[in-house]
């Protein structure tokens, strides 16, 4: 064998020992971690209870479910306090109403239980512990919203409205259409569930955005460490599920990422404060204006370029640890050790 071969194998050994050391190094071991995870049937245990029964049963309901008892049936529902007696005859038609009926007998064909759903939710809050050992898993409660709110947090719970995730193909959400857009609806699946409930756990319980830097750089920053995060607790899942883009908006994200940053920086956009001028960049969208042909262009644009800055950030300072990454509060810190310089690909 000639001494080059030799060399060439030594060093595809060396490469290959040094590629696996970084594997091993980032990857965490959640084995030792314990999360005792339920997700209860709120609206089950609530369609079967007998509407003449409501003032015996519905005590037993708010002494099981507490602070989600009184949110849903006050802010969800807006039936009123559940202090008062007024309630319950509301409470009584809506159980009698036929358009109840239907959606929870909809809701039963579709999740008839929860159990596939509890692996994947497990490990997610077993990483979210490994790295915040003091964060306690919220109670999870299933209901029927009547389309309102998809995934509320309260306090100690995190809903999750199963009439918002019914399916592409529910006999509902045609009719919603002047209410709940299609590009809203699109995302309402059962697959879904799962990054949502990681969303709202993260962007509301451990990281609410502070009001200090009105700027869309800061904003861009701020909802890319979010997505950052919410990748790292569920590696499997697909940045198209994380962002809540579908595969031809994370394709076209992907394709024009370069095109994208360079609009935001020749119209003078990253440090602009004016919300009104900036939202179009952040916010729920069937497109982002100015950008693309034909109005095919993805949407919150400003998110998406945010995740990359923070990504490069990580892959230029390997020494961050992702505790750090989420204290860090200086988005030009971020943005120029980043050194992002996208490119279309």
């Amino acid at each position: 064998m000639k001494t080059i071969d030799c060399v060439k194998i030594t060093l595809f050994f060396i490469i290959s020992f040094f590629l696996m050391a970084c594997y091993q190094e980032n990857k965490i071991d959640t084995s030792n971690i314990k999360i005792n995870l339920k997700i209860e049937r709120f609206d089950q245990d609530l369609s079967q209870i007998n509407p003449n029964n409501l003032k015996e049963k519905l005590p037993q309901l708010k002494k099981k479910y507490g602070n989600f008892y009184d949110d849903y049936f006050h802010k969800i529902l807006n039936v009123g306090t559940t202090n008062k007696n007024e309630y319950v005859g509301i409470v009584a038609q809506i159980l009698e109403g036929k358009p109840f009926q239907d959606l929870q007998q909809e809701t039963n064909q579709v999740y008839p239980n929860m159990d596939k759903f509890k692996p994947e939710l497990t490990e997610a809050f077993k990483r979210i512990k490994y790295y915040y050992p003091e964060w306690k898993a919220p109670r999870l409660v299933t209901y029927i919203s009547g389309f309102q709110v998809q995934t509320p947090i309260g306090t100690g719970y995190v809903g999750i409205g199963l009439d918002m995730f019914l399916g592409k193909n529910s006999k509902f959400y045609p009719a919603l259409i002047e209410t709940v857009p299609r590009y809203i609806s699109r995302r309402f699946t059962p697959e879904n569930i799962i990054p949502r409930v990681v969303e709202v756990i993260t962007r509301e319980d451990l990281f609410p955005e502070l009001d200090n830097d009105k700027t869309l750089l800061a904003k861009m920053v701020y909802n890319g460490k979010l997505l950052y995060f919410m990748k790292q607790m569920q590696p499997e899942t697909a940045d198209s599920a994380i962002i809540g883009y579908s595969e031809k908006q994370m394709k076209w994200a992907n394709d024009y990422e370069s095109d994208s940053y360079a609009y935001l920086l020749d119209q003078d956009l990253l440090y602009e404060t004016d919300y009104f001028k900036i939202q179009k960049y952040i916010s729920e969208a069937p497109f982002t204006p100015g950008l693309g042909e034909k109005n095919e262009s993805a949407p919150k644009l400003g998110l998406f370029i945010g995740w990359q800055m923070v990504n490069n950030y990580m892959k230029e300072n390997p020494k961050v640890t992702l505790n750090e990454l989420m204290l860090e509060r200086d988005a030009q810190k971020i943005l120029k050790e980043a050194k992002y310089r996208p490119s279309n690909k």
